[in-house]
């Protein structure tokens, strides 16, 4: 269902009935560990990919975003001035 290097690419899918008796094929809840990470202060242009492009592969944003436990990463760039921590590996 999901590119191997996609962060859902082993995440469970469940079936389940919608308030409405609808039945709906999803993903279940990925539960994040704890990443180290060193604190970045956000600037204007900054963007997750150009972060993991520095660590080596631009695909791997969604590390990011993982270790500040953010949902859309773009939120975590979106006002200058902010900080993230930037995950080590």
């Amino acid at each position: 269902m999901f590119l191997a290097n996609s962060r859902y690419s082993n995440v469970a899918v469940v079936e389940t009935t919608t308030s409405t008796g609808e039945r709906v094929t999803a993903l279940k809840l990925r539960r994040l560990t704890p990443v180290a990470g060193t604190p970045h202060v956000v600037e204007e242009g900054d963007r997750l990919d150009l972060y993991a492009h520095a660590a080596g592969d631009a695909t791997q944003f969604w590390h990011v975003a993982d270790a500040n436990t953010a949902l859309d990463g773009r939120t975590l760039v979106a006002t200058p001035g902010g900080t993230l921590d930037l995950p080590e590996r």
